[in-house]
């Protein structure tokens, strides 16, 4: 059990750092050859912060275990608001910019309610999996052609961060190597990172869902509390919560979509009937909070205490 645990340890700091250079390696290679940075950012550097998810998601429903896959995306939102999102608030409380209520906040609604949908009746069919796809290029094209039409500037955090993100200047025969490095190791420590996972439940008699929405799911949001905790350490509280939105929207459209498309399956009864609702209520505290009848619209230390005590409430519950 102790070398599963320290496998489960290596795996994530292995799937981190992995998908930190293939992104990297991709977007440089990408910006040699010639591709728009607004292109490059919205597509490989916007997409690596859910690339642990997405690999996880795809390792877990290569082996069977759909429940972990769903549990992982499902947790992660979940973690993102209140554990994340919480402990930043804690440290700073956040101010949020009108773009972020504009537009982020809507669409994390639309496609936290379309993934209600798609659980609901217990079943994760392969056709709810390519029309989550599809949503997702069609997110990606939709910023692509914003963003261009208002002369490639953009207030929108998830724009700006993903921009900035892409690295200039690299040769190609490092951006070759270090692609190549993270497209090794991504599958490689996924599946390392799977499998103690699964030895682990086994050993506590927890089940795929359960280990899916707590242990990944906490490990997989850890970039996510890095790149928060920079943000407001930089007063950029639109950078900060735009990640953590833009995290989230990533995880139902892209790292939900694998699981349906590799390995559709009958769900765990727990996902439609307790999960889900967390994680739509959670999203549902986190507009309220961003909204003050005052005009100040900011998320205080005592709204970050409680987030992270629901979520301490949420973990206890479920285990």
């Amino acid at each position: 059990m102790v070398l599963s645990f320290v496998i489960l340890v290596l795996g994530f700091i292995a799937l981190v750092w992995s998908a930190d250079r293939f992104v990297f390696g991709a977007a440089a290679l990408a910006r040699n050859f010639g591709v728009p940075t607004l292109i490059v950012g919205l597509t490989i550097v916007a997409m690596g912060s859910s690339a642990p998810e997405m690999m996880v998601a795809a390792q877990a429903a290569l082996a069977d275990k759909t429940d972990t896959a769903v549990g992982n995306a499902i947790g992660s939102n979940i973690a993102n608001i209140l554990l994340v999102l919480g402990i930043t608030a804690l440290l700073r409380p956040l101010s949020v910019g009108s773009g972020i209520l504009r537009r982020e906040m809507p669409l994390l609604i639309l496609v936290s309610l379309g993934a209600w949908y798609i659980v609901s009746d217990n079943t994760f069919s392969f056709t709810e999996g390519v029309v989550l796809l599809v949503g997702f290029i069609t997110f990606i094209v939709a910023l692509i052609i914003v963003t261009k039409n208002s002369g490639g500037q953009s207030d929108d955090p998830l724009v700006s961060e993903a921009c900035d993100e892409v690295p200039d200047n690299i040769p190609t025969q490092k951006a070759v190597f270090w692609l190549v490095v993270g497209m090794v190791l991504l599958p490689i420590s996924a599946d390392y990172l799977v499998g103690a996972a699964v030895d682990i439940a086994k050993y506590f008699g927890m089940s795929d869902l359960l280990i899916g929405l707590t242990i990944i799911a906490i490990g997989t949001s850890l970039p996510e509390l890095a790149a928060c905790i920079a943000g407001v350490l930089k007063n950029e509280d639109d950078l900060a919560l735009g990640n953590i939105i833009g995290s989230n929207i990533f995880n139902i459209l892209a790292v939900l979509s694998i699981a349906g498309i590799i390995n559709p399956a009958n769900l765990d009864l727990n996902i439609a009937s307790r999960d889900i609702y967390i994680m739509l209520g959670a999203t549902l505290l986190l507009l309220l909070m961003s909204l003050s009848i005052t005009g100040k619209r900011r998320i205080n230390r005592i709204e970050g205490g409680c987030l992270l005590a629901g979520f301490t409430a949420y973990i206890y519950y479920i285990i």
